[in-house]
This record gives structure tokens, C-alpha cells and sequence, in this order.
């Protein structure tokens, strides 16, 4: 039997190690498959509230263990309707979840790290450096908690992106135990259709991700058309440089009904020339793939500033010219630091307790 967890938080454990944990109690395994049911897709907090468990077994599981979500330290919200919530975590550190509603559907834009180590330039996350992983409960906590807090149904249209702060794929093993429990029909019941992992191309880890029964969709941060631009911008194309990135990208098995996304962040001045457009299509010629075009979500700490919109629109139509479906993604949340590239814990005082917005 593996090893089980002798006191703590459940939030994060699959089915197998919660069968096991039965057992250890001298329960029948079924009964691990309950507990997990219970907290994953019932969305139970209160262990003494698993009625279909035995009064006794209950009793040592109040006694030895708990269900916790992180803490909703701050929420902050946006005139158009999203919601940046500020997590605080059991060690102190904070990290921050995106909630974007929309007529049909949900968005959550979750993180898999506390900070970043990656030092993009124009990433505001990058000015809070890299500070640690996130378990599989933290992930998973997020998701729970949002939809607490907004009161959203299981089964309900909810899309999940790993787009917050971090590097998922730096993260990968804890991310993908979430990731098995999201999409799990009988956990969370989130379709792998619906969850997408966005990476700035760790290609070890691409190849790592490529080979799994279980993952989801695949975006690439782009983010420039030729190696020199990109290394100044995203200095891990140093170690990843473009054209083994797009060698990479190529090998990736996609699913019949799948497309890899490239996310390009829009610099003015930078990366947004009729030139960069064209050497785009050319690096994406051949692959079932469509581009989101994101212009850039400014702010006082970096020098950077979106394009006028008639020059991501040109942009764009240099694109579909070249038959390469292209989305403009204007990002949700901008005046409450919630857009994409923006979360950086705004609203932290230097003490680290929840303080005004930045």
C-alpha cells in the first residue's frame, strides 16, 4: 500500500491515496472513493457532514484531518465583471486567481507558482520573483473556492486556464494531479476540452506533457517572430530557442479535435510590425494551430505600451491572409491588475498582509 497521510488537509489527494487512507483506518477501500467524491464533486467541507460514512470512521477523520481551501484574503473587482482574488496560503505567501464571467460560460485564470522565475520583461509577475511551487490542494483549492465564492454549479460551462502566476510546466507533477482531479468525471468533471496549460516553452517538459493519458490543451507564449527579439524579451529562449521550440511544437501529438495555441503579447514599437507578422506565419506555416493576439496590459513599473488598435488589427490581417485563424484577446480586469501579465500580488502591503490596491 503507498504511503498515506497520517493528519492534515485532504485537499489534494486523489482517489488511490484516499483508499488508501480508508484502509489505513480499517475501512474498505470503496469508502476512500466516497471520501473523494465528496470533496470533489459534492464540494463538501465539513468531514463530519460525509453521512454515508460511518459515524465512527467520521470521527477520526474530524480527529486527524481536515478540508480547507486557501484563504480569500482580498477580492478585488472589475468594472467589467471579473474578479481578482488575492489567496492567502498556510506558510504566508500569496498567490492570485482570475474569475471572468461571460454570458455562456466561466473562465478561471489559475496559477501554478507562487512568482515567476523566468523574468519575462514585460511581465509584471517577474517583479515578484520565484518563491515556490503550489501543491495539487492549492491548485485545486482555487478552483474550489471561486466557485464557491460565485456560486457556480458543477456541470456548468467553466473554462480553466493555467495562465496565472507561474510557470506550469516548471510545476508540472503537482499540476497534473490537479489537472487528473479537474477533469476526472467522477472528481470535478471539468472536460480536458475545457482546461488549457500555457507555457513559455520548456521543451523537456512539452515532450514530458506530450505523453501523458491525461492532459489538456497546449498554449505557447510567442511573443516575437526571430530568436534575438525573443531572447530580449523572454530570456529562457537562451536555453529554448525559437526554432527548437517550433521543432517541438511540430512533434506534438495533437488530438483530432485539437489546435496548439500561440498567445503573442502585442509591444508597441517591439514585435508588432508588418514584418513580425509575416515572419509569424511563416514560423507557423504548416501547423494546425490559431493565434491569440494579446494586446499588451501596461503599468507604471515597466516601459512597455500596447499597439493603437489599427495596428493590431493589421497585424492580424497579415495573418488570416496567410489562412492562420487569429483572435484579438482583450484581456478583462485591466483597472484591478487582473489582466493578462498584470497579477504581481497588487494590494499587498510591504509586510505582506493584505493591503490597499496598488
Amino acid at each position: 500500500m503507498a504511503s498515506v497521510i497520517q493528519s492534515g488537509n485532504l485537499l489534494g489527494l486523489g482517489r488511490t491515496e484516499l483508499e488508501d487512507l480508508a484502509v489505513s483506518h480499517g475501512q474498505p477501500r470503496y469508502r476512500g472513493g466516497q471520501l473523494y467524491r465528496g470533496i470533489y464533486a459534492r464540494r463538501v467541507l465539513d468531514l463530519s457532514a460525509f453521512t454515508d460514512l460511518s459515524r465512527e470512521f467520521r470521527a477520526v477523520l474530524c480527529s486527524r484531518h481536515q478540508i480547507t481551501y486557501p484563504e480569500i484574503a482580498r477580492e478585488f473587482a472589475s468594472r467589467d465583471g471579473a474578479v481578482r482574488y488575492l489567496f492567502r496560503l498556510d506558510d504566508g505567501n500569496s498567490l492570485e486567481t482570475v474569475y471572468m464571467p461571460e454570458a455562456d460560460r466561466a473562465t478561471l485564470c489559475l496559477s501554478s507558482q507562487v512568482g515567476c522565475a523566468l523574468d519575462c520583461r514585460f511581465c509584471f509577475t517577474a517583479l515578484v520573483g520565484a518563491r515556490r511551487n503550489l501543491t495539487a490542494g492549492e491548485i485545486l483549492g482555487q478552483v474550489l473556492a471561486v466557485t464557491a465564492a460565485q456560486n457556480l454549479p458543477r456541470g456548468g460551462r467553466l473554462n480553466l486556464v493555467f495562465m496565472g502566476m507561474g510557470e506550469p510546466l516548471l510545476n508540472l507533477p503537482k499540476v497534473l494531479a490537479a489537472v487528473k482531479i479537474l477533469a476526472d468525471a467522477k472528481g470535478m468533471g471539468v472536460p480536458l476540452r475545457r482546461i488549457t496549460i500555457s507555457t513559455v516553452g520548456i521543451i523537456p517538459r512539452i515532450q514530458d506533457l506530450a505523453s501523458e493519458p491525461t492532459r489538456p490543451k497546449l498554449a505557447i507564449s510567442l511573443n516575437a517572430s526571430e530568436e534575438e527579439q525573443r531572447s530580449a524579451l523572454m530570456p529562457i529562449n537562451r536555453k529554448y530557442p525559437l526554432a527548437e521550440l517550433l521543432q517541438a511544437c511540430r512533434a506534438y501529438p495533437l488530438r483530432p479535435w485539437e489546435h496548439l495555441t500561440f498567445e503573442y503579447v502585442l509591444l508597441e514599437g517591439c514585435n508588432d510590425s508588418d514584418a513580425d507578422a509575416r515572419r509569424v506565419a511563416d514560423l507557423l506555416r504548416g501547423l494546425r494551430a490559431k493565434v491569440n493576439l494579446i494586446p499588451y496590459n501596461s503599468g507604471p513599473e515597466l516601459p512597455y505600451r500596447p499597439p493603437p488598435l489599427e495596428r493590431v488589427l493589421a497585424f492580424q490581417q497579415i495573418l488570416r491572409d496567410r489562412r492562420i485563424p487569429t483572435f484579438i484577446r482583450i484581456s478583462r480586469g485591466q483597472d484591478i491588475h487582473a489582466a493578462c501579465g498584470q497579477l504581481s500580488l497588487a494590494g499587498l502591503r510591504q509586510d505582506g498582509l493584505p493591503g490597499s490596491p496598488a
